[in-house]
């Protein structure tokens, strides 16, 4: 049995969706509440698996609820139901400890799946905001991609084989004398790709060899 606990300011709608639940054979609701003031002190009296949190904004007030929650209660996963649908809300939410969204478009039967969902340790977002997290993702992607375009088009084809001969463990004077250059033009060439990358370090520097497959592993 799943414990399942609702908060909704409106109580015509919390009674609704109570008596909804309890009709779906694994869950019950344990607790109700409709006064934000009362809520930590009624789950600690019921504890819950999931928190239902319906809010009709993600206001600072409710996203630092959110938080507060997370942190007195650890093992309650906490599904936000709420008709605001942006993608900064949402984020803020995802980062104060909701594990699961639904948004306005979301069914009842969406509803069960993320109590199923969630009950077993997984996080749930309905279509529409797997959708905008998706295309969050991808736009990430994109700029990486182009991030890390432009930091290897600030490099010369010659800093570039260096810097692979140089990751595959050559030592300066090898790669001195495989390319009929001087250790110390080696040396500079090194100095001059940790400079051009704002790098600190010579494993920062293997990192970034490795990132954009110029070293191999």
């Amino acid at each position: 049995m799943i414990n399942i606990g609702l908060y909704d300011e409106h109580k015509l709608s919390l009674e609704a969706s109570s008596k909804l639940i309890n009709e779906v054979e694994d869950f019950e609701v344990v607790m109700l509440c409709s006064d934000r003031s009362v809520l930590k002190t009624k789950m600690k009296i019921q504890p819950v698996n999931v928190l239902l949190l319906t809010m009709h904004d993600l206001s600072a007030k409710n996203l630092n609820l959110i938080v507060q929650l997370n942190i007195a209660f650890p093992k309650t996963r906490i599904l936000i139901v709420s008709l605001v649908s942006s993608e900064e809300m949402i984020m803020k939410a995802i980062k104060s400890g909701a594990k699961g969204f639904l948004s306005r478009e979301s069914e009842f039967t969406d509803l069960v799946e993320a109590i199923y969902t969630l009950r077993n340790g997984h996080d749930y977002f309905s279509k529409s905001i797997t959708q905008l997290l998706l295309n969050r993702y991808i736009s990430n992607l994109k700029d990486d991609e182009e991030e890390k375009n432009a930091e290897l088009s600030s490099l010369s084809a010659r800093q570039i084989e260096i810097l692979k001969l140089w990751g595959n463990s050559y030592s300066n004077q090898e790669i001195a004398e495989k390319l009929f250059i001087s250790v110390r033009t080696v040396e500079s060439h090194k100095n001059h790709i940790m400079q051009k990358l704002n790098l600190k370090s010579t494993v920062d520097l293997v990192k970034f060899g490795i990132k954009n497959n110029i070293i191999d592993i």
